[in-house]
């Protein structure tokens, strides 16, 4: 999930009581909410570290833990040192531990919702889970935080000009958790649904080897794949019809196997892409000069964020003269 999502939930953690259990848990809180993505870093050596790194081992169970034991340590030390406020909760080393602990898991669990996926095993497995209910951004899920949140706010405002007492923020925040669980039951009861209309048809007279339904930001609408023997299937679904236009999908005819296509499966960009990815589509072009292949994530092929396509350009000889990845593209030719 983006990070505004990642801070919200952080936040509504904190006012939904585990701030009164130790010091400084709204900050360890906001702080262990994002740490996992200090993996970011890796794109600064460029797209493909990017895809290599990020979602590892910091978004792993072994990443998660380590992390709130550095974070809840480095808190701790810091916090010793601030005179505590006389209203406030003692600094508490084992609460504060178990808030940074907590911080970072459901970094990992926000993060499993959507089709990216994590890689929680890691180091011991490299192998990806997503659940595929949830898109990167949300803005129902905003709006969601955003009255939990803010609403108990401008109650507050509102009570303390009429001389009321002032009502708390536990409540609303308890409310947004509440609701982002709802939203992820009813994602995942539609996610189910078309999945299964999926694989009750036929494609180009073929059964359905591996299925694929991605979200949109309607909780109702997906974008969905569809792998076949001799093909790939695009096609949108909704969860509130009966069953897919199956008749009308979008088909893309995997690509004969060629010394071509091995060669770039092979390269550094290939191996890391294809450990990545859960429907490769590859395009083999060749010219005088050698070939180029190009290799898509079809799961991305409607999203936001791009097509997740690697670039391999080898010479006649079949040794790679380029290749990179991007998070763009290109369009199907």
């Amino acid at each position: 999930m983006d990070n505004l999502t990642h801070t919200l939930t952080g936040i509504a953690l904190s006012q939904a009581g585990l701030n009164r259990k130790t010091r400084f848990a709204t900050l360890a809180l906001i702080l262990g909410s994002n740490a996992p993505d200090i993996d970011l870093v890796s794109g600064i050596r460029g797209s493909t570290p990017y895809l290599e790194y990020h979602r590892g081992i910091t978004h792993s169970f072994v990443g998660v833990t380590a992390l709130a034991l550095i974070l809840a340590l480095g808190i701790y030390l810091a916090g010793r040192k601030v005179k505590p406020k006389p209203s406030g909760p003692p600094l508490n080393a084992r609460w504060l531990l178990a808030v940074c602990w907590i911080a970072t898991l459901g970094h990992l669990l926000l993060d499993f919702t959507n089709q990216y996926g994590v890689r929680p095993l890691s180091p011991f497995s490299g192998r990806w889970y997503a659940w595929d209910i949830m898109p990167i951004f949300d803005p129902i899920l905003w709006l969601i935080f955003a009255l939990g949140l803010g609403l108990p706010s401008l109650l507050r405002m509102v009570s303390e000009e009429v001389g009321a007492g002032r009502p708390g923020y536990r409540r609303g925040a308890l409310l947004a958790l509440v609701g982002m669980l709802v939203l992820w039951g009813l994602r995942d009861v539609n996610h189910r649904r078309v999945l299964t209309e999926l694989a009750s048809n036929n494609y180009g007279q073929e059964p359905a080897l591996h299925l694929g339904a991605f979200p949109t930001l309607n909780p109702v609408d997906w974008s969905c794949v569809v792998e076949t023997d001799s093909a790939y299937y695009l096609l949108p679904a909704s969860a509130l019809d009966t069953d897919v236009d199956a008749a009308n999908a979008e088909s893309l005819h995997k690509p004969e196997l060629s010394p071509a296509l091995d060669a770039a499966m092979k390269s550094h960009v290939g191996r890391v892409f294809m450990n990545f990815a859960r429907f490769p589509w590859a395009q083999v072009e060749e010219d005088q000069d050698g070939y180029e292949v190009r290799i898509r994530d079809l799961r991305f092929g409607g999203a936001p964020l791009g097509r997740f396509e690697a670039t391999i350009d080898l010479d006649r000889n079949l040794a790679v003269r380029d290749q990179s990845f991007s998070f763009t593209g290109q369009a199907p030719r």
